[in-house]
């Protein structure tokens, strides 16, 4: 089995670059592009589109990339079966919020590599709203994100922690924070609200302002819980974000907690991952992992 061009075409497939996929596996651009044309050759398809500006994955390259990942699982499991109780080896690709890179995911992967060091780890980070869809297109094959309150039925997810989801207020005197503070109680549609742009906190928070007849005054829609922390401590509006981001972020001290009665309720963070993928061994020994780390046996 050609597992090297297999691997060649999943990176090709992950970066859309042949330039960033040659630097990652010490290639030449040129022996990138000839392996993944001689698969195409092989098997009379494009797999890529290519132009001068960008690279994108036909509809046959997004399914030989489902079938390269599960042949490549399968030929791990093989060579564990044939060769005993080997190390594990190859690559496990994550994708989590620059905060849950180092929030949720450290300690988990200090003790994976103590447990599997020859297992590469490839992180991507990125909005944590995009978790759930980059596994859904198979992008990735682990990400952290908040659990949605309907999970697709072709994904797992694993709980690690919950995280209270706060309503915060400018901390510093300002516009906003007298509006909050107003006699009366607030105004829930004439204080201004930063929210998210989309993801499982803004299906939260839509169902919240639904169920309680409100029609919120939307200051802006952005990517990310930590820029909506950010933008409410440069006081322009109010926002939502979880706890673990507001206290770890570094802008604690920017943002005032808002108490309000029968508020959202606290956000799920946890691994998730397409079912089919936990197949392989070195998914299933990363999800192992994690729910050790956590206190959640799988």
């Amino acid at each position: 089995m050609d597992t090297r061009a297999l691997q060649v075409f999943l990176s090709v497939a992950d970066t859309l670059n042949f330039s960033r996929s040659s630097e990652q596996l010490h290639m030449s651009v040129s022996a990138v592009s000839r392996t993944v044309s001689r698969l195409e050759g092989e098997l009379g398809q494009p797999l890529l589109e290519r132009d001068n500006r960008r690279v994108s994955l036909t509809g046959a390259g997004r399914e030989f990339r489902e079938y390269a990942r599960g042949a490549l699982a399968d030929w791990q499991r093989l060579q564990r079966h044939l060769g005993g109780e080997g190390e594990l080896t190859g690559e496990v690709i994550l994708y989590c919020s620059v905060t849950a890179s180092y929030s949720v995911l450290a300690p988990v992967l200090e003790r994976f590599r103590a447990a599997h060091p020859g297992v590469d780890i490839m992180l991507h980070t990125g909005d944590q709203a995009d978790g759930i869809g980059r596994i859904l297109e198979g992008q990735d094959d682990v990400a952290v994100s908040g659990r949605p309150e309907r999970l697709p039925a072709r994904l797992a997810f694993l709980p690690l922690l919950e995280s209270p989801l706060l309503f915060c207020a400018p901390a510093a005197d300002c516009a906003v924070r007298e509006a909050v503070y107003a006699p009366g109680g607030i105004d829930w549609e004439r204080v201004p609200f930063i929210v998210p742009e989309r993801g499982v906190t803004k299906d939260m928070l839509d169902a919240w302002f639904a169920a309680r007849g409100i029609r919120p005054r939307i200051y802006a829609q952005v990517a990310g819980h930590e820029a909506i922390v950010a933008m409410v401590g440069l006081g322009l509006g109010v926002g939502i974000a979880p706890e673990l981001v507001v206290q770890t972020g570094g802008m604690a001290a920017s943002v005032a907690p808002l108490p309000v009665e029968d508020g959202l309720p606290p956000l799920a963070i946890g691994l998730c991952s397409l079912q089919r993928r936990l197949d392989s061994p070195l998914v299933q020994s990363l999800w192992t992992v994690a729910g050790q780390t956590y206190g959640n046996p799988v």
